[in-house]
């Protein structure tokens, strides 16, 4: 067992978390739109979007149904493209409006993690199997404990003890934790250039449920040091753990609130 804990603390202190240059926000957007065109039919899902969000920051997009707040957050994630004309998407410096589909994988696999409403966990996985098959490809080269990294991370969310249980042995919450820890497992492999998204987190779970996986999501941002952007309905979660907050209306950012004290935090 002792042995064990020195390798664990050996690879710890291996990991490389150098961020980018200073000057370089996390995300940094600048006049751009999405339209989706069905037939001859055009929507305008977002209209000349300007935005700066800080390294480290959690920023929290408010805004009803059919707002663009998904939108958004798929062209943060690259899962989609922006209008072709005008416009700048940078992640961590990088224009990622000008990768191709290739690039756009890599960028997805190297420097996003997702957290999605209804955990999408693999049902004949174990918790940890969960957790290794996302970091898989990111270890072809590095060659570092795929399952030593997976307990750890799943030990952070509070699941030590729920390791091998598949997911119908876990309540909601429980498998929204080990969602977040899917996602947080990337950071070993490629340091804190790193964007955590989250489309209504708690939108499927209970409010004292939700309330703790916000919290969680908080400790992980200061314990971590990796921007958080997070969808929501509900004005409460904004004001009690976001640093930055922006409200969409009809594809438009109406407000972008920074809050300067500190958060409230869940009673």
């Amino acid at each position: 067992m002792a042995n064990r804990s020195n390798f664990i603390n050996d690879f710890e202190m291996n990991w490389d978390f150098t961020l980018v240059d200073k000057n370089d926000y996390a995300i940094e957007i600048k006049n751009l739109s999405k339209t989706y065109i069905s037939g001859e039919v055009e929507v305008k899902a977002l209209r000349d979007i300007n935005l700066i969000v800080e390294q480290k920051e959690r920023l929290v997009i408010l805004g009803p149904s059919g707002a663009g707040k998904t939108t958004l957050l798929n062209l943060l994630g690259g899962i989609t493209s922006p209008d072709k004309n005008g416009g700048t998407l940078k992640i961590f410096g990088s224009n990622i409006k000008e990768y191709n589909m290739k690039q756009l994988c890599n960028y997805r696999k190297n420097r996003i993690g997702f957290v999605f409403q209804f955990y999408n966990l693999f049902p004949a996985l174990t918790a940890i199997e969960n957790v290794v098959i996302s970091i898989e490809l990111l270890n072809k080269n590095q060659k570092l404990p795929l399952y030593e990294i997976a307990a750890k991370y799943l030990d952070m969310v509070g699941l030590g003890d729920r390791l091998h249980h598949y997911p119908y042995q876990l309540s909601g919450g429980e498998q929204q934790r080990v969602a977040i820890a899917r996602a947080l497992a990337k950071i070993p492999f490629i340091g804190r250039e790193f964007i955590l998204l989250c489309d209504e987190p708690t939108g499927n779970l209970d409010t004292d449920t939700g309330d703790k996986i916000i919290e969680l999501i908080i400790k992980l941002n200061e314990k971590e040091d990796i921007t958080c952007i997070l969808v929501s309905h509900n004005p409460t979660i904004a004001k009690k753990s976001a640093t930055q907050i922006i409200q969409i209306k009809n594809g438009r950012i109406e407000q972008n609130s920074r809050l300067t004290v500190k958060n409230e935090g869940f009673s």
